[in-house]
């Protein structure tokens, strides 16, 4: 067959496979097969050499001419070919605007979080500053400065995590408020000490061995039993409602003399007795009192010329009572269901 003939039929077949190509991958194979290095085209253009020297410009014109041809539809099939695709994937990946938006879950604040905010919120609006402390403690700090000497039997009421002799896990946040004492070196304070503490509790529905406590300390000249009460007057009324009472029974507490103990009445049943209140019409808050004589001259204040209160409270007790919650462990054991409560609750 003559190199002509060859190039009609090598046209045909190139154009009719062309013309068959489904997409860009068949028509890739197409273009290597019958343009590549090694195609039966790039073949006659290599045996040009053989022809009679005034045929070659004839045939190589020829050659050239096919092969721009089949270039030519080759393109333009290719163009067709990747629109298509690039139609095709749209398609699939069309976005239906009119369906409605997924809910995307928003984290939201723990329980005891919120509680602690709110109470400290509550005495920053009062003038009080937030001061922190180490968790790992002096026994100096946890028990001495505050009135508590080795072998003082009042230690037994705190079961303590020892780490050594003298460092033992906190096991109130008073270590704080003795710190500060201290650092202030005979000024005035008026001061609240969130924190995690730690006690050897076996762990039930209303103990456990690590809990969140706030205290509060004020020292000046002329703070009185008074002040102290109105203050957590406001604090009651604030977390459990303006129509909150407020009474002060006698306790003890070593560092504080007199030492009080104070409850609210129901707001279940409004101080009628409830299953709440265990049928007293009053339910247990905190403890608080005169800071003692020994604890300000140990931090170096001069008790005939200043005096002070502190308080303390759970913030667990607190939420178990505003959130109807009775078992302490819910706390600690990040079920969502019952995380989830406080949201749908308060949102």
């Amino acid at each position: 067959m003559e190199m002509a003939e060859q190039l009609v039929v090598l046209k045909q077949e190139a154009l009719e496979k062309i013309e068959a190509a489904q997409d860009v991958k068949q028509l890739n194979d197409v273009r290597v097969a019958y343009l590549g290095k090694k195609g039966p085209i790039t073949d006659l253009l290599k045996g040009m050499g053989k022809l009679p020297n005034e045929e070659r410009p004839k045939m190589g014109a020829l050659v050239n001419e096919v092969r721009g041809e089949v270039q030519q539809v080759l393109e333009t099939k290719m163009t067709a070919l990747e629109e298509k695709a690039v139609e095709e994937q749209l398609a699939k990946e069309t976005i239906d605007v009119t369906l409605p938006g997924r809910t995307v879950k928003v984290g939201n604040s723990h329980p005891l979080t919120r509680v602690t905010e709110e109470i400290e919120n509550l005495f920053i609006g009062m003038g009080y500053e937030v001061v922190e402390g180490p968790e790992v403690e002096k026994d100096y700090y946890n028990f001495e400065a505050l009135n508590l000497p080795k072998g003082h039997p009042a230690r037994d009421m705190q079961d303590t995590f020892y780490i050594s002799e003298e460092i033992l896990m906190r096991t109130h946040t008073s270590p704080v408020q003795a710190r500060t004492m201290e650092e202030k070196d005979g000024a005035s304070i008026r001061i609240i000490c969130p924190g995690k503490v730690f006690r050897r509790d076996s762990d039930d529905a209303t103990h456990s061995h690590q809990f969140n406590q706030i205290e509060g300390l004020v020292i000046g000249e002329n703070i009185r039993m008074s002040d102290l009460k109105g203050t957590l007057d406001i604090f009651a009324k604030k977390m459990f409602g303006d129509e909150r009472e407020i009474r002060l029974r006698p306790s003890y507490f070593p560092f504080t003399e007199p030492s009080v103990e104070m409850d609210i009445s129901c707001f279940k049943c409004g101080g009628k007795g409830c299953n709440v209140c265990k049928n007293t019409g009053w339910i247990e808050i905190l403890g608080a009192g005169m800071v003692h004589p020994n604890v300000l001259e140990k931090a170096g204040y001069d008790p005939k010329k200043v005096t002070g209160f502190a308080f303390g409270m759970g913030q667990e007790r607190i939420a178990m009572l505003r959130y109807g919650v009775d078992d302490i462990r819910d706390f600690y054991t990040n079920d969502v269901r019952f995380l989830e409560q406080f949201q749908r609750a308060e949102d």
